[in-house]
């Protein structure tokens, strides 16, 4: 017994001549539909940060003090998001320790930076 693969017949692909042939009629030629256009459209360029990436620094820079991690989160802006912040300089991470009443926990703050501020006034 033989194992084989499941595989349109060759005559029924739509690269095939005849699947080509049969579709359109015998012996008309073929038909393009893709357009060529000789030049590319123009992209602009993007001025300033990214949607995410400005909402983040804007709830940022509207606490003098920053933002925790869990708040960054409740506003919808991902651990990951937060972590390119970081990279990128526009942000700064510290870790802090917090006393909510007998319990320590370590959270951490999240701080706009010069470069963070400067890239949503756009300079």
């Amino acid at each position: 017994m033989t194992v084989r693969s499941w595989r349109r017949p060759r005559a029924l692909c739509w690269h095939s001549p005849l699947a080509k042939s049969a579709s359109v009629g015998v012996g008309s030629p073929p038909v393009h539909h893709h357009r060529r256009y000789s030049m590319r459209p123009l992209r602009r360029p993007r001025r300033g940060p990214k949607p995410d990436r400005r909402r983040a620094l804007e709830l940022l820079a509207s606490s003098p003090d920053g933002a925790t991690e869990a708040i960054m989160i409740a506003h919808g802006i991902t651990v990951e998001m937060m972590v390119e912040l970081v990279r990128s300089g526009l942000a700064s991470a510290t870790p802090e320790r917090v006393v909510a009443g007998k319990r320590a926990m370590q959270i951490t703050r999240v701080r706009i930076t010069d470069a963070g501020r400067r890239a949503l006034a756009g300079t």
